[in-house]
């Protein structure tokens, strides 16, 4: 009896972890998502909120409650491996900010209405591609701030240079150094930094094209580029790792399929086993 009850509670989640991973459910729940995104843009404005607000709020209710079935449907096939996801962690934090009540008795919680928004960020859990960028940019960090420090670095010294050779002449761009970094960091964006920085400071100063230049060069070229470079690596690496990742699952599902037709042999020999008891007590009473 226990051989069957724990059999039959394995083959449903088996059967239940095959319908949450399927392709069909990924897809529909990707959809929600979608909807209660757009959802959220359009409950913005007022005039649309006048005419159809009860309806909207109905749909974006509904689309909580799958989501929230969602997380439930996890729990019960994962168990205590579904915390063991960074990004199913982030999806259940999403869902459980999402059904704290706002209205009425608990008008002190309104601000987590803000955070509604939040639950656009679920596509990134849904689209892989978007998850392995985000990841990248995660992995790249420690990289990533090593060479900010290197960018701070060289902000600093031409800073230094810019406020000693242009702060007498133009103090709003050039008289501190945070003003020099300031000024920098437009020029390093190539945003008006030719016409609204460089040339009026060239025609007092005409050697000075070489010293913006040579930043730009250094700043928005080779820096900007290292940093692109190390999250592009992180990118290729963890693409690298999802696809071993997704050949390890495929042997683990191979080797589940395979516990459970041994299972339902079992079940079959238990069975078996059982008529053969009978058909001998039988035997024996005639």
């Amino acid at each position: 009896m226990l051989f069957n009850n724990e059999f039959q509670i394995k083959k449903t989640k088996v059967k239940v972890r095959r319908f949450v991973e399927g392709a069909l459910f990924q897809n529909f729940i990707l959809a929600v998502i979608i909807i209660n995104s757009i959802l959220l843009g359009v409950m913005t404005y007022p005039k649309i909120m006048t005419v159809a607000g009860p309806l909207l709020h109905l749909i974006c209710n509904i689309c909580v409650g799958i989501f929230t079935i969602e997380i439930i449907l996890k729990l019960y096939v994962y168990g205590k491996n579904f915390f063991k996801s960074g990004w199913n962690n982030f999806d259940f934090i999403i869902v459980a900010i999402s059904l704290v009540p706002t209205g009425g008795a608990f008008s002190s919680f309104r601000v987590f209405r803000i955070l509604r928004a939040l639950r656009a960020l679920r596509l990134i859990t849904q689209l892989e591609k978007l998850r392995v960028i985000v990841q990248a940019i995660i992995d790249s960090i420690p990289n990533v701030g090593w060479a900010s420090v290197l960018l701070l670095i060289i902000f600093y010294i031409f800073s230094i240079m810019g406020t000693t050779l242009f702060a007498a002449d133009f103090p709003d761009w050039f008289g501190s150094i945070g003003k020099s970094m300031y000024t920098l960091f437009q020029v390093m964006t190539l945003e008006s930094w030719s016409m609204g920085i460089a040339r009026p400071v060239i025609s007092l100063h005409p050697f000075a094209w070489m010293y913006f230049i040579s930043f730009i060069l250094i700043s928005s070229f080779i820096v900007m580029n290292v940093i692109v470079g190390v999250v592009v690596n992180a990118i290729s690496e963890i693409s690298a790792d999802i696809k071993k990742q997704k050949e390890t699952k495929r042997l683990i599902t191979n080797k589940a399929d395979l516990r459970h037709e041994l299972f339902r042999l079992k079940e079959q020999i238990a069975l078996v086993e059982n008529l053969i008891e009978l058909d001998e007590t039988k035997a024996n009473k005639q």
